[in-house]
């Protein structure tokens, strides 16, 4: 814990010198959320023209390292449903899950930009499409279908808002709790009508899931806060939850008999967003793929430990 609440005050700390820069620059969240439309638009267009990119940009797809642009860049077809637009001012970032389509391949998306003196610097993507969920399969449900709550885009109001750092806290504590889930809730807080949204397939009853350990199998969650918005009451964290693939037969707190499905060493890699009002998270959306055991993260040293 000691160790989860220093990497949260580094990386606030580097959070407050990049707001600086910022302000300078004069990049306020609206802006932020102008440059996002516009890299969505130059995305669906595949023209790199239509949004403002700095001369070197760095980027990511499903954690691999490649010159810019290049992977679904090149593939992408549609922008499916309604896109959820997240901003940070403080560190110059943005972020937006979305659903879309390649051809006739359906996937959720959720982006990560670093916008510096109004040029995009940093384009980080998670996306998964079927084809990312093998050995086992996670939840997918077709994007066509998928209709996010109306309260994840919406301010929070003041009287129910958080603080930065409770926003991080309650996020960090549902990742405390799905480690070694053995039925305690660890330093975080649901409410009860709570949903939780992992490639676009429905999860209610997130506490009462914690509560009887049907997580046991997860043996480690790495993890990193990389953007809030307070307005919102949202926090974002990029992560890997690992699995020894030890574990065979376990029980729940009930007294239910439980096989794991993970026989192998296995990992997801993610993005996950926590929506918090009141001092409660009440929603939680989430884009997962499989990745090797134990991979890691070329954005920093803090994914892989």
């Amino acid at each position: 814990m000691r160790l989860v609440l220093a990497r949260m005050g580094a990386l606030m700390m580097m959070a407050m010198s990049s707001g600086a820069v910022q302000a300078e620059a004069g990049c306020d969240k609206a802006c932020l959320e102008e440059i996002m439309g516009q890299y969505r638009a130059a995305y669906l267009a595949h023209d790199v023209s239509a949004a403002p990119f700095a001369d070197r940009v760095r980027f990511t797809e499903n954690n691999i390292e490649m010159a810019f642009p290049d992977a679904s860049w090149d593939t992408v077809t549609e922008e499916v449903g309604t896109a959820l637009t997240l901003s940070d001012p403080q560190t110059g970032q943005a972020a937006a899950f979305m659903a879309i389509n390649q051809s006739e391949i359906p996937g959720y998306l959720a982006v990560r930009l670093k916008i510096e003196n109004r040029k995009i610097t940093e384009v980080e993507h998670m996306l998964s499409t079927k084809r990312n969920l093998s050995s086992p399969p996670t939840p997918f449900a077709e994007p066509k279908d998928f209709v996010r709550p109306a309260d994840r885009a919406a301010p929070v109001p003041q009287a129910r808002r958080n603080s930065r750092e409770e926003l991080l806290s309650l996020g960090d504590g549902y990742f405390q709790t799905l480690e070694n889930n053995i039925g305690e809730i660890r330093n975080t807080r649901f409410a009860p009508d709570a949903i939780r949204y992992e490639n676009g397939m429905i999860f209610g009853d997130i506490e009462k899931d914690f509560r009887l350990g049907r997580y046991a199998f997860n043996n480690k969650v790495r993890r990193v806060p990389i953007l809030v918005d307070e307005e919102r009451g949202i926090s974002l964290f990029r992560g890997f939850i690992d699995h020894k693939g030890v574990l065979a037969d376990y029980t729940l707190t009930d007294g239910t008999p439980r096989r794991s499905i993970f026989r192998e060493p296995h990992s997801w890699a993610l993005l996950e967003m926590f929506k918090i009002q009141g001092g409660m998270i009440t929603g939680v959306e989430a884009t997962f793929i499989t990745a090797p055991y134990n991979a890691t993260s070329p954005w920093g040293p803090d994914n892989g430990k």
